[in-house]
């Protein structure tokens, strides 16, 4: 019996205190990379690497992983987080009218986008979540986030770090109803290993460096369904009880389809993002959130291969402690 497979059987739902704090112990990487990492698990996730998930591709085709972001997405006000705001500061009626300014029949076009940074496709920094006032490595939480924002582990730490080996664990496709998991549905270590075997191939496996997907499939019925809860409300996601498994394979990152990584209602009374708790400033791991992995995952299973190339940088926001992306997969 593995040490996570205890930690499964003895999850106690009336305290998440000691849960969270064994977890925490268990899991660090606190001083693994010296005390002044900004890096946390993208450490894992170095040149030969990167060099070695180019040679991935093999056919050329890139998919767009990202939701859009408009008026139309998920987010109804929850931590007073919005859908974006585009507006036009510059339109082709205006350079009809003559009215822009500029000489010999020139004209344009030109925006503005108001949007906070977590509300559609994106990063979790290391800046984003702390543990009784800690954050990532150790340190106080008042010395890293300020008014000025992530003073030490800022977004644009890791814009030129998030580039190498994808892997896709599509669970909803293993596991689900059609291809999709009901909310409320914990994804345990075990889900997640015999997703692996059943994917099949060294395609499917999972270790030091990697860049996972985990599909749920959430997404998808909110598109044919409309978003109802999808921003804060119940979903399928990983359970708690995988916080060992997320610091035994050493993976440089991992994101889900899902608006909140781990599953809600969450394994514990009285608790909110428990699993986030221990993943980020401990575990130091970067967590994406509302990724679409639908066509992606359409692909990887008409295919029979589940690994692929993966740019998928943060926008360098400076002081950000999540930003949007666009990962883009190539297979």
């Amino acid at each position: 019996m593995t040490g996570t497979d205890t930690a499964e059987m003895a999850l106690d739902r009336s305290d998440p205190e000691s849960a969270i704090a064994a977890a925490a112990h268990r899991c660090s990487n606190w001083a693994r990379w010296g005390a002044d990492d900004v890096h946390g698990t993208l450490n894992f996730l170095d040149d030969a690497k990167r060099a070695r998930a180019g040679a991935l591709i093999r056919h050329g085709r890139s998919f767009s992983l990202s939701q859009s972001f408009d008026t139309n997405g998920p987010q109804h006000g929850w931590r007073r987080r919005s859908n974006p705001v585009h507006t036009m500061l510059d339109t082709g009626t205006d350079a009809e009218a003559g009215i822009q300014g500029f000489p010999h029949g020139l004209g344009g076009a030109d925006d503005v986008v108001s949007m906070p940074l977590q509300c559609s496709t994106q990063w979790d920094g290391l800046g984003h979540i702390f543990d009784h006032g800690r954050a990532w490595n150790g340190r106080r939480a008042g010395e890293v986030v300020t008014s000025q924002g992530d003073q030490v582990t800022g977004i644009e730490t890791v814009a030129d770090r998030i580039v190498g080996r994808g892997v896709l664990l599509d669970v909803g496709r293993v596991y689900g109803t059609g291809t999709e998991l009901p909310d409320g549905f914990a994804i345990t270590t075990a889900h997640l290993e015999e997703t692996i075997r059943t994917q099949g191939g060294a395609s499917s496996a999972v270790g030091r460096g990697d860049i996972v997907t985990v599909r749920t499939g959430q997404l998808t019925r909110a598109r044919r369904d409309g978003w109802n809860d999808y921003a804060g409300g119940a979903a399928p996601g990983l359970s708690f009880t995988t916080a060992d498994w997320l610091h035994r394979t050493e993976i440089a990152a991992i994101a889900t389809d899902t608006w909140g990584f781990e599953v809600r209602p969450n394994e514990f009374d009285n608790a909110f993002q428990p699993l986030h708790q221990v993943a980020i400033p401990h575990i130091g791991l970067f967590l994406g959130e509302m990724w679409d992995l639908d066509a992606l995952a359409e692909h990887c299973a008409r295919t029979g291969t589940y690994e692929f190339f993966l740019v998928a940088a943060p926008i360098p926001v400076t002081g950000a402690v999540g930003a949007p992306v666009n990962p883009i997969a190539v297979v």
